[in-house]
């Protein structure tokens, strides 16, 4: 699909920036507390939006760091990027961070392509033709129960004012998983359940570049994705439930105790 070629090769190029700032200067700065922005963030955009527009300039863009670019109409398509998920990450050398590209069609993600430069492992996806790590299909892992399972989760910028909510599913999962994990980047933690790597995850207070790309790959390899409530997933809604399917059903119902 010449989408996905495209996506992949870009986000790998936009790999390559990351790379080369890991033991440099990132020249962090922060636009809250905890959200932060490096020259890597702002150079791997550039040039991801360069390269769209360069090919692609009747499409669409929606980009983290600088918003909606392009035509004011998204009927020829848009790409939804995050030139470095997992800033805070990058930012202290703890190598769990990724660039995610995805394209968007009459409302719909088409495919998407996420790669993590430091393990360089690159997720790719398209509809209907199933998910992929370094050229290799993938699927989701068979475990049964939400009590043999790996979960992982992240925190929303703001935190600090829902610590109370955050908490609280932290602990539930806690109680009824096997074990959780905090990786710091969403659209990894996606593809690691697409992988198998990890059986579900969940987080609030998300935004479309966070999972755009994700949401095909995972989908592509067997995996569901809802709201809290069991609805379906919308790159535009703020909450997601990502399972390997079998534990999804245990995962909302821990959510829905919860209020």
């Amino acid at each position: 699909m010449e989408y996905l070629e495209f996506a992949v090769d870009l986000a790998r190029s936009a790999g390559d920036v990351l790379k080369h700032y890991m033991d440099r200067d990132k020249q962090v700065e922060l636009k809250g507390r905890a959200n932060l922005v490096t020259v890597a963030d702002k150079e791997s955009e550039a040039l991801i939006i360069n390269g769209i527009r360069e090919r692609y300039p009747s499409h669409a863009i929606l980009a983290e760091e600088s918003g909606t670019s392009g035509p004011s109409a998204a009927g020829k398509g848009k790409w939804i990027i995050d030139p470095l998920d997992g800033t805070t990450n990058f930012a202290h050398q703890y190598p769990f961070f990724c660039v995610s590209i995805a394209f968007e069609q009459e409302g719909q993600i088409s495919c998407g392509a996420v790669y993590d430069p430091w393990r360089d492992e690159m997720f790719s996806a398209a509809r209907g033709r199933g998910a992929f790590v370094n050229g290799e299909r993938i699927t989701v892992s068979d475990v049964q129960g939400l009590g043999s399972a790996l979960i992982m989760t992240g925190f929303p910028y703001g935190f600090r004012d829902k610590i109370q909510t955050v908490l609280a599913q932290f602990a539930a999962f806690l109680i009824e998983s096997q074990a959780v994990r905090r990786g710091g980047s969403a659209a990894l933690d996606m593809c690691y359940v697409a992988l198998g790597r990890v059986d579900g995850f969940w987080e609030m207070d998300l935004y479309p570049w966070d999972t755009a790309a994700g949401l095909v790959i995972l989908e592509e390899a067997g995996g569901k994705v809802t709201d809290f409530s069991g609805n379906r997933f919308s790159i535009y809604g703020k909450e997601m439930v990502a399972s390997n399917r079998s534990i999804h059903e245990e995962m909302l119902r821990v959510l829905k105790k919860l209020g």
